[in-house]
């Protein structure tokens, strides 16, 4: 027996509106404002754009976060919101309503408003609900003045798609009335000169998070160093720009008025630079420019012992939370820089990524004492290095009395190899499960795993965690 659930006067009601958009418009000066978040869900999922430019005009909220409504960009939809922002801003709507719009937030954010304004959470549905509170408060740093703020993120890759380029155009043609702001911006490959244009419609002291990977090295620093300057607010910073087979000197004068500005940036906590060719001198530079105690240091490709070093005696890397360290060169010497880092982020550490540096026994046992005073770890990966089984033995040793230890990334011991590209399956399988024992008979480990080095056919790693997981190449 199937039972019918009645359709509630509320949805009733916006129902009927709905099909009559004239009936629609006409009521939004007298519409309860309970209303106006449930309705203008359903007229976003209907495509009903008449509607929602009234709406946007009509807005009693003082934030509208209708990023998360448009998962799926849509240009339709993207410019019915616009254009009821160019109705707001050029005042015609009704004077009865006094209109509180002064943030449209573009990003996929705030499913909280929605699910509490329609009925999939509880909530007060009030102009002063909790909601409508927490939405506001999480844009403190977009305080709410005139001009009107318009919130997004940003991921440039290759090409502007039609929606990125209808809402530049319609900002860039209301500069001064608009203030267009992106938390997080993401470039990848995208022309330089296309940039610094887009980079002209932005606040740039409005975004946080910065992602850039480019191949035009010698030109991008020189262009793009001036933006980044006027960042102050940028506390998460991520650079991939891939050189390898550029001239050493022209990538270190190219470079050097680039971190030249992080001197500027004033909230900087996190971050990652990847497949730079740094210099000495490069390395020396940005320590001095560094004005803020970072969280995460991620640094991957052409790190030396006297690079090491200089990091090691740098005060912002005192309270790091999460280092990456990859490629980094060793040699056969002994490696007091990364011993003296990991002395100095010792009561903060949580991660530590050691890949792909080629670590030797030597330099185990080198820093393995100041590794063991990082009690708060839960994370280590020194995957794809040269340790003998007797070096894995005393590293998994001091690894189990870290008892906040969660995920453990070990390499295959030297003696699963009977050549650099042949892995002993027998021998693997053994020895893991002997290596396992040791930290088992401390404590119970949540993840752990031993990886034989990267399969030049496949590009995979066999791995040992509970069983043995071959590669492709070996199945």
């Amino acid at each position: 027996m199937s039972i019918y659930n009645p359709p509630t006067l509320q949805q009733l009601a916006m129902q009927g509106l709905l099909k009559n958009e004239s009936l629609a418009i006409s009521s939004l000066d007298c519409m309860p404002i309970m209303l106006f978040p449930p309705l203008f869900k359903e007229a976003s999922e209907g495509r009903h754009t008449k509607i929602l430019k009234a709406m946007v005009a009509a807005w009693p909220f003082h934030c509208l976060p209708v990023g998360v409504l448009m998962m799926t960009p849509e240009v339709e939809t993207l410019q019915a919101v616009l254009d009821g922002i160019d109705m707001l801003l050029t005042q015609k709507v009704s004077p009865h309503r006094r209109w509180k719009l002064q943030v449209l937030d573009l990003r996929n954010v705030h499913q909280n408003f929605w699910d509490v304004w329609t009925g999939r959470e509880k909530g007060v549905h009030s102009e002063d609900s909790g909601s409508e509170k927490q939405v506001v408060k999480s844009l403190h740093r977009h305080a709410l003045r005139q001009p009107l703020k318009v919130v997004t993120d940003l991921s440039l890759c290759f090409h502007l798609q039609e929606h990125q380029t209808c809402l530049l155009q319609w900002a860039q043609q209301r500069n001064g009335t608009v203030q267009l702001c992106c938390v997080k911006m993401e470039i990848s490959d995208f022309p330089v000169e296309t940039i610094r244009e887009v980079l002209d419609i932005f606040w740039p002291h409005y975004i946080e998070e910065l992602e850039i990977i480019t191949t035009k090295i010698l030109p991008f620093p020189n262009s793009f160093a001036p933006c980044l300057g006027q960042m102050r607010n940028l506390h998460k910073c991520h650079l991939s720009l891939n050189a390898f087979f550029m001239d050493s000197s022209a990538i270190e004068m190219s470079l050097h008025k680039f971190l030249t500005q992080f001197s500027k940036l004033n909230s900087l906590q996190h971050l990652y630079l990847n497949g730079i060719y740094f210099s000495t001198e490069n390395v020396k530079q940005l320590c001095r420019c560094l004005k803020t105690p970072l969280e995460s240091l991620s640094i991957t490709l052409h790190l030396s012992q006297s690079d090491l070093k200089q990091l090691s005696q740098c005060p912002r890397l005192c309270q790091v939370k999460f280092l990456l360290l990859s490629h980094i060169e060793l040699s056969t010497s002994r490696p007091t820089g990364l011993r003296v880092l990991l002395e100095n982020v010792a009561d903060s550490l949580q991660t530590l990524e050691l890949e792909h540096c080629s670590l030797e026994n030597s330099h185990l046992s080198v820093f393995l004492p100041a590794l063991s005073q990082c009690s708060q770890l839960t994370r280590v990966n020194f995957s794809d290095n040269d340790f003998s089984s007797t070096a894995v033995k005393n590293l998994l040793q001091c690894m189990a009395n870290l008892n906040q230890l969660a995920v453990q990334l070990y390499p295959a011991p030297l003696e699963c190899y009977d050549n650099p590209c042949n892995i002993l399956m027998d021998r693997f399988a053994h020895l893991c499960l002997e290596l396992q024992g040791i930290v088992m008979a401390k404590r119970e480990p949540k993840t752990m795993a031993f990886a034989t080095t990267i399969c030049i056919e496949c590009c995979q790693s066999c791995v040992y965690d509970i069983e043995t997981k071959l590669c492709p190449c070996w199945q």
